[in-house]
């Protein structure tokens, strides 16, 4: 009995001890951190909402756990052949089973060369607006000098290129026709609008001639790269899938994906031939082969939850999206405007394809 007492007075006084040494504790902390410590309570709506916002935020990254998992699947159980959008005209990559990656050489340097000086003009065009039937500022005249500097190194190159010699008479005409346009700006020292507007008119021809023979170059080359790996790949073909990459300005009439969808046929468009969209002209095989397996995996979910495996190809809540639009529009005086609804798994191209009237190449621009 005594020995009962005295230990529960020891362990009174080893608490009392405690939460003296712990108010005393907290009264000597020094003031910069006794302004951090302490808690304040949350609401319990502010709790709850954090709780349920942290199941999303959870998601993407089991999310990325097991998009690793399905790249490394789908990579052991079908070809891949991924066409990213580059300056040299492409890059194509072809991933088989069990061996390493194939990659595709390089489109002739031609389509470089023909491609930087088409794209010259561009850059004089960049130089000149800002500073429009504008004689008080004579700022560009430094970039101006430089570029026309570098131009004529070019125009002095030209019969050194490696390129066929019926398309250099027409690499030495953008060239000198630039150098003229710029001479002409510095020697009266102002950017005229009309001397633009003449020199524009006259390099058109010249530029679409460059266009075109650069794209017969890509093209011509892709179109073999693809001839040789369909071949490669045999029995496999019709479980290959493959994607490129586009912007914006790029999608519509997009070389890479055009080529590849003469070889896959448009059965395989929106299904196993992908167009991704970027914001960016250049991407890496990594992220384009992340952005493919997202999308062949989320099929999978539209499958299991609701029997549709192109369902998640599209905007989830996009239908619901419309009806909302639909119901919503009158209360603002407006007619609902939206486009046709096309069936889950739709093989229509994935770039605008309702047509239309007016010019829609190059060519019909030139014609009178």
């Amino acid at each position: 009995m005594k020995r009962t007492t005295h230990a529960a007075s020891m362990m009174t006084l080893c608490v009392t001890l405690s939460v003296a040494a712990a108010s005393l504790q907290a009264a000597d902390l020094p003031a910069d951190i006794k302004a951090l410590t302490g808690t304040t309570t949350r609401p319990a709506g502010d709790v709850a909402t954090g709780n349920f916002l942290r199941l999303n935020q959870t998601m993407f990254q089991l999310y990325g756990d097991a998009g690793k998992i399905f790249a490394a699947n789908i990579k052991a159980r079908n070809p891949v052949i991924l066409g990213l959008f580059s300056g040299a005209g492409g890059r194509f990559i072809l991933y088989r089973p069990g061996m390493p990656p194939l990659e595709a050489p390089s489109v002739p340097i031609s389509y470089q060369l023909m491609k930087s000086v088409g794209h010259s003009t561009m850059a004089i065009s960049e130089i000149v607006m800002p500073y429009l039937d504008n004689a008080a500022d004579t700022s560009w005249r430094g970039s101006m000098q430089m570029y026309r500097d570098q131009m004529k190194s070019a125009l002095d190159s030209v019969d050194n290129v490696p390129m066929q010699a019926d398309w250099k008479p027409n690499q030495r005409a953008i060239l000198a026709n630039n150098i003229a346009f710029m001479d002409d700006c510095l020697a009266r020292n102002v950017i005229a609008y009309d001397a633009l507007q003449a020199w524009a008119k006259k390099q058109a021809p010249f530029l679409a001639l460059n266009v075109k023979w650069a794209a017969d170059t890509q093209v011509g080359h892709w179109m073999g790269v693809m001839a040789e790996w369909k071949k490669l790949i045999g029995a496999d073909w019709n479980k290959t899938y493959a994607a490129s990459n586009t912007i914006y300005v790029a999608r519509q009439n997009n070389v890479i994906f055009s080529v590849l969808a003469q070889f896959f046929g448009p059965e395989a468009i929106n299904d196993r031939l992908i167009l991704i969209e970027t914001v960016s002209f250049t991407t890496t095989p990594e992220d384009m082969m992340e952005s493919l397996t997202r999308i062949v995996a989320d099929r999978s979910v539209g499958q299991l939850f609701f029997g549709s495996y192109h369902l998640m190809d599209y905007e989830l809540m996009g239908g619901n999206g419309r009806a909302a639009i639909i119901a919503n529009a009158p209360k603002y005086g407006m007619t609902p405007f939206l486009p046709p609804l096309v069936p889950f798994g739709s093989k229509q191209w994935p770039t605008l394809i309702s047509g239309g009237s007016g010019p829609a190449t190059i060519d019909d621009l030139l014609r009178p």
